[in-house]
């Protein structure tokens, strides 16, 4: 019954779900023969079906070459990734690991079967992802090598060191997903079908990356909690708990919810950022590929604002919104549209007593006349206000009616 009241609730993302579900889709994403490719490369985007579902969907959009140079790329970062993630691998194994996971990209047999993770595959299957990854250019090689050492090396850095500060929490972000952000806006440059300052420009290609590095760890408490994983700073949730895991507990939800918040308006402050990168880009696959998951971020970011659920579950945006926002995200001008949307629906859920209020309002705001600078934002009391009076006025019209009718005076 939830469910269906759901799914009424929103007619729109249910009618774009079962239109993507019959076959819709490949009016929108295209998806390309792999019939042609080698062997070991079609099991490379089967890794990336099983390891990243939405991204094996995104890099369809792009032209083939790069498409095969981004599977490559995610796969790789994956790899990497997995070691770091995997806490049954002592520090003593896992620490020169990452220091040394780009040197392996040049050794035709490195594979490593020690992982518990559930992306183990892409480790234990390395040597079929190293042997595609020497049949790409050298241009795309390059970039591929040289962002999974500085990855690498600030992954083993973070293992030994925790978030203390914002300035800790965003270092980290940047270690973790900056360098990817960096990573593919060269693969963009590279491959001839974006202007070099794409890849040139790094505040703004990092600033992609961190953005859905910190969106993932602010949705992601609960679950890293359960895997022993601190990954929110310290300089925040300490001025809330003694403890980040004491956020979860009943008695502390309010000041849980206050700290995610402030959380989410240090996230905030990225946008800005994302919407001149993503006004730069020229291709329409390479704009979709970056401009879907930052929209489908902000709405994680919308959904989990002022929400205590996200102390006790991981929070998804429904697939019919999912799907509504690959179809909607193919300019920049939709883009902010769909940006200033879920800025309102966070505006008008800022509690007045939060003590990041005055903060959210001001950045929500900024970003609002980024992307329509004619309209103004009000917060929810002043729509609930005029509702109610609307409400009443009707009723009293109503009610005049039939007392008209029922005497028999209306004409």
């Amino acid at each position: 019954m939830e469910m269906l009241k759901n799914w009424l609730g929103h007619p729109k993302e249910l009618y774009n779900l079962m239109w993507f579900w019959m076959g819709g889709y490949k009016t929108v994403i295209p998806k390309k023969n792999q019939d042609s490719l080698s062997k070991s490369l079609q099991l490379c985007y089967q890794h990336l079906e099983q390891t990243g579902p939405v991204f094996a969907i995104l890099v369809q959009l792009l032209n083939e070459e790069l498409c095969h140079a981004v599977c490559i790329f995610y796969l790789v970062l994956r790899a990497l990734d997995t070691v770091e993630d995997d806490m049954t691998i002592s520090l003593e194994t896992k620490i020169p690991i990452l220091h040394n996971f780009h040197s392996y990209l040049y050794q035709p047999d490195w594979q490593f079967m020690g992982s518990n993770d559930k992306d183990k595959q892409v480790l234990e299957e390395f040597p079929t992802i190293s042997l595609e990854f020497h049949k790409l250019a050298k241009a795309y090689q390059d970039v591929i090598a040289d962002t999974c050492l500085k990855m690498g090396l600030g992954m083993a850095e973070f293992l030994e060191k925790k978030v203390e500060s914002n300035e800790d929490w965003d270092e980290y972000c940047y270690c973790a997903a900056g360098h990817l952000g960096i990573g593919l806006s060269q693969l963009f440059s590279a491959s001839m079908l974006e202007d070099p300052v794409v890849g040139q420009d790094t505040q703004l290609a990092s600033s992609m990356g961190l953005f859905l590095q910190k969106v993932n760890i602010i949705r992601d408490y609960h679950e890293d909690q359960l895997e022993g994983r601190d990954f929110w700073p310290k300089e925040v949730w300490g001025k809330y708990v003694q403890k980040m895991s004491d956020l979860a507990k009943p008695q502390n939800l309010d000041k849980g919810v206050q700290c995610m918040n402030e959380l989410i308006t240090n996230a905030l402050h990225h946008i800005p950022n994302n919407l001149m990168y993503l006004s730069r880009l020229k291709n329409p696959g390479v704009f979709s590929f970056c401009a879907i998951p930052q929209v489908r971020a902000i709405a994680i970011l919308a959904a989990c604002y002022n929400n205590p659920q996200v102390f006790q579950r991981v929070l998804k945006i429904r697939k019919g919104e999912t799907v509504t926002l690959m179809m909607d995200a193919t300019n920049i001008q939709a883009v902010k549209a769909i940006v200033c949307q879920y800025m309102e629906k966070i505006y008008k859920k800022i509690p007045s007593m939060d003590p990041s209020s005055c903060k959210t309002q001001k950045i929500i705001t900024s970003i609002c006349f980024l992307c329509s600078p004619e309209k103004a934002l009000s917060p929810q009391t002043h729509y609930v206000s005029i509702y109610m009076s609307c409400l009443v006025v009707l009723g009293a019209l109503a009610w005049q009616y039939l007392s008209m009718v029922s005497k028999g005076t209306y004409t």
